[in-house]
C-alpha cells in the first residue's frame, strides 16, 4: 500500500524537542505515512543520545526511511576509527555531552575527557553506533529521491558517484541541473543559503529542506500528499 503521505525532515542535529514538536504538528501516523528523515542527527543541537534513541524507536514501529549525513559519518569515522579532527571541528562536543554528561565542557576541549567519553559511548551505546553504520545515501521512490547532500550531476549514473558526494556535494549539486526525471529533496545546505529565507526550497528539480535548527533557525518538514501536492511545516528552534 502506497503512504498517504511523505513526510520528510532534515537536519535534526540533536534539537530532540523540536523534533518531537514537530511531529506532534504534522500529526505523524506510522501506519500511513511514510516518514524520510534525510541524515545528521548529532552534533550542534544538545540532545543527540535522545535523537538516536527515538530514531531506533520509529524505526522499530514502522517502515521509516533513515539515511546518513555527514555529522553521523563523522560520528563514526571518530568512534570507530578514532579520525577525529574533522568532528571535533563540527559539533562533537555537545553529541559527547548528551551521552557523557557534564564532565564535557564544549567550551573547553580535553583530549582525556574526550578520550574517556568515547570509550564509555562505545562500551554502553554500541547499538548506537551499529544503527547508524546500518544507514543508507540515499531513499529513491517512484517519484522522488532523498539524500542528505545531493547528487553530483558530473556521473551519467548518480548512484555510482562516490560516497562522499552522497554526505556532502554543495555547489556542484545545486547550482546545477541534475539532469535526472525526479525531483531530488536533499538536506545538508541550510535553505538560508539557497533563497535568503527559512522557507523550504523549491526548485525545478531540487527541493531544500535544511532550516537550520541548530543554528537557532527551524527545524522544516516537507509533506508530499498522494496527488504530488506539497505543503510545509516547521518548528522554531526553542
Amino acid at each position: 500500500m502506497n503512504p498517504l503521505r511523505i513526510l520528510a525532515i532534515s537536519d535534526i542535529h540533536g534539537c530532540y524537542e523540536e523534533f518531537c514538536d514537530l511531529l506532534e504538528q504534522v500529526n505523524y501516523n506510522s501506519a500511513e505515512d511514510r516518514l524520510v528523515l534525510v541524515g545528521d542527527y548529532v552534533d550542534r543541537g544538545p540532545r543527540s543520545r535522545e535523537v538516536i534513541d527515538l530514531l531506533i524507536r520509529l524505526q522499530e514501529e514502522a517502515k521509516v526511511i533513515i539515511l546518513r549525513g555527514n555529522h553521523d559519518q563523522m560520528m563514526l569515522d571518530a568512534l570507530l576509527r578514532d579520525e577525529d579532527q574533522r568532528w571535533l571541528k563540527n559539533g562533537a562536543l555537545y553529541t559527547l555531552k548528551s551521552y557523557y554528561g557534564d564532565e564535557i565542557d564544549v567550551e573547553n576541549y580535553n583530549s582525556s575527557t574526550y578520550e574517556k567519553a568515547k570509550g564509555w559511548i562505545k562500551q554502553n551505546y554500541a547499538h548506537h553506533l551499529e544503527f547508524l553504520d546500518g544507514l543508507e545515501l540515499y531513499y529513491e521512490s517512484e517519484q522522488y529521491i532523498f539524500v542528505h547532500a545531493g547528487i553530483n550531476p558530473a556521473y551519467k549514473d548518480w548512484k555510482q558517484q562516490p560516497k562522499s558526494d552522497f554526505i556532502w556535494i554543495r555547489e556542484a549539486f545545486f547550482n546545477h541541473s541534475t539532469n535526472l526525471d525526479k525531483p531530488v529533496v536533499f538536506g545538508h545546505t541550510p535553505v538560508l543559503n539557497l533563497h535568503d529565507c527559512e522557507e523550504i526550497w523549491i526548485n525545478d528539480d531540487k527541493i531544500g529542506i535544511d532550516g537550520a535548527c541548530a543554528y537557532g533557525k527551524r527545524l522544516n518538514c516537507l509533506e508530499i500528499n498522494e496527488q504530488g501536492e506539497y505543503k510545509s511545516y516547521f518548528v522554531q528552534k526553542n
